[in-house]
């Protein structure tokens, strides 16, 4: 078994080696190198860790003056909480987090029966036969209720968004910019404008409860009939706008989940990646969130999987060239990728950036599931580690990798796969993941008792291929 002490020795020897110097370069970009210099390594480290807090904190600060966008804009951004805050800051940073998670509208039930009865143009004692007016859940723009259908019977979940929580969002929008320059001096290299149009463009598509079930649907046809994955069918003709209306599934949730054995969290861990990975890399379409909260163990073991707003779709030559970087890495051709990633606008200066530098900085974001040809145990440490060397100023690339650029069209996908790590991390979950993926990076028979009933289920319905 290889736990997080197996982080491949040579990985760490040079993260420590080359740390040293990121760190005096992340200083000196903000302006404090002399200072630190005098103070020493670690007391450098101690400032630039402050720094990053306090730059955290406004943006926090500036989510906390907003009325409806705060926690979406606070969701999409969320890889702040998975590793970007100092490890000693990180407790205080995340009480400042949840102060905006806490902070949803106190909205009465009247109001929000309103919102039901005019999308769906009739009253709830019309269309249902009983109605829960506690909420079950709560999303992060509304609410989320159980209820009957009169025709059928059948239970489902009610998911309402709050009055008037679009329009707020919309205006608040405009402090984007605003979080995206102070995001800018935590990750300098990357492109702010486009990625705040992708943010963008994303919060505005989950605003539209239509377009959400359009998307649960298109996954929900491609795992109809799955062994092990569910994804809950949609009401099409109760489902408006700022109203979605699906089948009810109950079942174990994360926390629970945690303190299950070892051998049930590995399953639990493998159905995740396969599930926010597999439909990207065969599907060419993911949901954005892989949030603890969005999937629940069923009691035939099934995994359900909830919540389908914040949700991106790819073209074949954009996944395509995820693979190929992947295989790149894998088979350690630094000539190779160099040559992708400065083909397709990720390196505006490729002559600046080393082949070898390139391939140590890419690795480091997904060794986990490239060259780490063994069982696995992941942990929180390996994703805040895997998060740092991916986008912060103490990462041992910082210097080196300034003249990177993240391609927008890409931001999502990055964000997908690091929130699913940190899941994985947090149930404590083991497997070869290289193997796994090889299924879909290199068309390889599957290895475990799961990718055998998968590959049986896609032989049968032919959508495994990207479609």
């Amino acid at each position: 078994m290889a736990g997080a002490e197996k982080i491949p020795t040579s990985r760490v020897r040079r993260t420590a080696t080359v740390g040293r110097l990121a760190a005096s370069e992340a200083v000196k970009q903000f302006g404090t190198r002399a200072a630190n210099v005098a103070r020493g390594q670690q007391a450098a480290e101690a400032a630039l860790a402050r720094r990053q807090l306090e730059t955290a904190k406004q943006i926090v600060g500036v989510l906390g003056t907003m009325k409806g966008a705060a926690m979406k804009i606070g969701q999409v951004m969320s890889f702040l909480d998975v590793g970007l805050v100092p490890e000693e800051f990180r407790e205080e940073f995340q009480h400042e987090l949840a102060k905006l998670r806490d902070a949803a509208p106190t909205v009465s039930f009247k109001q929000m029966r309103r919102v039901i009865e005019e999308d769906l143009e009739a009253g709830i004692s019309d269309l249902f036969s009983d109605f829960d007016e506690t909420p079950i859940a709560a999303a992060s723009i509304g609410q989320v209720y159980r209820a009957t259908l009169r025709e059928g019977g059948g239970e489902v979940a009610v998911k309402v968004q709050y009055p008037g929580v679009a329009a707020a969002v919309r205006a608040d929008l405009q402090n984007l910019d605003m979080i995206m320059r102070l995001m800018k001096r935590m990750t300098p290299q990357l492109d702010v404008k486009a990625i705040a149009a992708e943010i963008r463009g994303r919060i505005v598509e989950e605003l539209d409860y239509e377009l959400e079930a359009q998307n649960q649907r298109a996954l929900g046809r491609i795992f109809d009939g799955h062994p092990f994955i569910l994804v809950p069918r949609v009401v099409s003709a109760l489902s408006r706008e700022r109203v979605l209306v699906s089948e009810l599934v109950s079942g174990t949730g994360f926390e629970e989940l945690k303190g299950h054995p070892q051998a049930e969290r590995d399953r639990i861990g493998e159905i995740v990646f396969r599930f926010f990975l597999g439909c990207l890399y065969r599907h060419r379409q993911f949901s954005g969130d892989p949030h603890p909260g969005n999937f629940l163990l069923l009691a035939d073991g099934r995994v359900a999987f909830l919540d389908f707003g914040l949700f991106k779709r790819m073209d074949a030559a954009a996944v395509d060239l995820e693979l190929a970087a992947q295989r790149a890495v894998v088979e350690h051709d630094a000539a190779a990728l160099h040559a992708l990633l400065a083909s397709s606008g990720f390196l505006p200066h490729p002559d600046r950036v080393d082949p070898e530098h390139l391939l140590a900085y890419v690795e480091d974001a997904i060794w986990w599931y490239t060259t780490a040809d063994e069982e696995l145990e992941l942990r929180p440490e390996i994703a805040t580690q895997v998060m740092i060397e991916s986008s912060d100023p103490r990462s041992s690339h910082f210097r080196e990798m300034r003249h990177q650029d993240m391609r927008a069209e890409h931001l999502f996908g990055r964000r997908m796969e690091m929130l699913t790590l940190a899941v994985l991390a947090q149930l404590g979950a083991r497997a070869n993941w290289h193997r796994i993926a090889r299924e879909w990076m290199y068309g390889d028979p599957p290895v475990t008792e799961l990718g055998r009933q998968e590959q049986e289920f896609y032989g049968r319905t032919g959508v495994g291929a990207a479609g």
